[in-house]
Parts: structure tokens; sequence; C-alpha cells
């Protein structure tokens, strides 16, 4: 990381970083429901015979999306370079301000100015080192003013991560210690009602089908598929390290548990995905059952 003077930076402030900008789209009804679906906003002034668009929406008309716009400055692009050359390469988005002048009815046509209102001095915040750049955005439906609004962002290098920690410690009580004493023995134990023979899985005082509070066990195979998955990238745990895929297990006897799915990258985790049991070391004192892919989804092994 490169050590940037103020005076470097500040001279972008209220310089261009857009200038003549053109929404893709005008106000239009399709965007204004899908946004009321998404938020579950049913304001009755945004539907009808003639409605207005949420104010909220005021920087979706405005977004260029994965192609972008055509009036953006170099004079924005080189603050980034130059804050990318020092090292500060992360970016992350910290919040906005709108000011709304006038309501945007299907059929206004977008246009906008924008500038580099801001650069911070350097902070240090718990994400790391930075600096704060503040862009204004004016927009204009039908050529009046109709709203300004303010996108914060920090451009900064990545504090140095602290010590991983150990893995949170699964919760043992007397209905499921059972199961961790077979875990201990590299067994995978499935509870089976004294009374109608079901089994179940996670474990359990007493029978969801009959009642029964007696019961015994049988070791499950192993065997199994990805019946459903996730991929965690957040919140980053100290003990953990995302992206990894959590995975609903089918097991061949014919109960689901909730495992991690191991052996492949969590991008390629795939639904009815064979799995096999093993049983994983992840710290001196903690062993856990996972599940690893044992052949892809085109047949050839893994």
């Amino acid at each position: 990381m490169t050590d940037l003077s103020y005076e470097t930076l500040k001279v972008f402030e209220g310089r261009a970083a857009a200038t003549s900008g053109e929404g893709k789209d005008p106000v239009n009804e399709p965007m204004i429901r899908h946004w009321c679906e998404a938020m579950g906003d049913t304001n009755p002034a945004y539907a009808g015979e003639d409605p207005i668009a949420p104010p909220t929406m005021l920087q979706a008309w405005t977004m260029g999306g994965l192609s972008g716009h055509q009036g953006r400055s170099a004079a924005y692009d080189e603050l980034f370079a130059l804050l990318d050359g020092a090292g500060y390469t992360s970016v992350v988005a910290t919040d906005c301000e709108q000011e709304y002048l006038r309501p945007l009815r299907p059929g206004d046509e977008i246009t906008f100015d924008a500038v580099i209102e801001s650069v911070s001095e350097r902070k240090t915040t718990k994400l790391g080192t930075g600096h704060f750049v503040t862009t204004r955005m004016d927009i204009r439906a039908g050529g009046e003013p109709a709203g300004t609004h303010r996108f914060r962002i920090l451009k900064y290098a990545p504090a140095r991560q602290k010590d991983r920690g150990k893995r949170p410690r699964p919760v043992i009580n007397r209905d499921n210690e059972g199961f961790w004493e077979g875990v201990a023995r590299h067994q995978l134990l499935i509870q089976r009602c004294g009374g109608c023979k079901a089994l179940r899985f996670p474990w359990l005082p007493g029978c969801n089908a009959c009642g029964s509070l007696t019961w015994d066990t049988v070791e499950a195979s192993g065997e199994g598929t990805v019946y459903s998955y996730v991929v965690m990238h957040h919140p980053p745990f100290p003990a953990f390290d995302p992206p990894y895929a959590v995975g609903l297990i089918d097991l061949a006897e014919g109960v689901r548990m909730v495992s991690n799915v191991v052996g492949v990258p969590s991008d390629k985790v795939r639904i009815g995905q064979p799995v096999r049991l093993e049983f994983q070391q992840v710290d001196a004192e903690l062993e856990l059952p996972v599940f690893r892919a044992v052949e892809s989804m085109a047949g050839g092994e893994v």
C-alpha cells in the first residue's frame, strides 16, 4: 500500500464523473411492478391508471447495466486507477442519500450529470484503510430537475486477517449424546423407533410417527446424494473459509441430514450428486461427519 497525499486526491473534487448521461429505458410500469413486488410495497400510488414510480427507484432509472453508460468521464477512471495503483484495490458501498424534487411517471425520459463531490482523507475502518469517494448525480426527467442521488463508496486495502479461531462446538445434550459418541467411533448412527420402527434424524427423545419413547440405532452406510444445498459466502466467520457448500444430504436409509459437501469446488456441487460419508478432523479437538462428492454429474470420477 502506497501513501497518497490528500492534495493529490482532492484535485478530483468537483470534476465531472459523467456528463449528459441517458437512462437506458424511460420510466415504465413493468419495472415499477417488479420493484414493488420485490420490496413488498403495495402503495396504490404505484399502480392504477396514473401511477408514479416509487421515489426510491430514482437510481434504478440511471443504471447502465453490464454495458455501462456512454457519458462517463475520464476523471472518474483516473481517480480509481490512482487508488488501485496505491493498493486500495477493494471497494464497498457504504451509503447513499437521495433528494426527490418531482414524481416520476411512466414515459419520463431520464437524463443526468454526475460529479465527484468529495474524496476523504485516509481513513482506517474494520475492513481496512482507504478513502471514501462520494459521487453526486443530478437527475432530470423530460429536462426538468427530478432529484439528486449521492452515492458513497470506500476504496480500501483490506486489513490483515486475524488468526482463524476455533470452529463452533456442537451442542451436545442427553438427547443427542449417543450420536456424537458414534461420530467419535466413526459411525453415523440413525435412531430407529422401538414401536413403529421408523427411522428419524436428527435425534429426538420420541417418535414423531407413533409417539413411542423407546428406540435403538442403525448405522448408516454412508452413501447418499445431494438433495439441496447452499453456498456460503457471508458472513465470514473466522473459523471458516468461504465459499463453502452446505448440503441437505439424502441418505440411502431414507433420512436427511445437513452437512458440508467437500471434494469439489463449491460452484461444482449439484442436486442429485452422489456423495459418501467421511469424518473430517477440523481441529485438534473436533471431528465432524462430512460428505465427499464421489463423481461428477457427467459420470466421471472427481
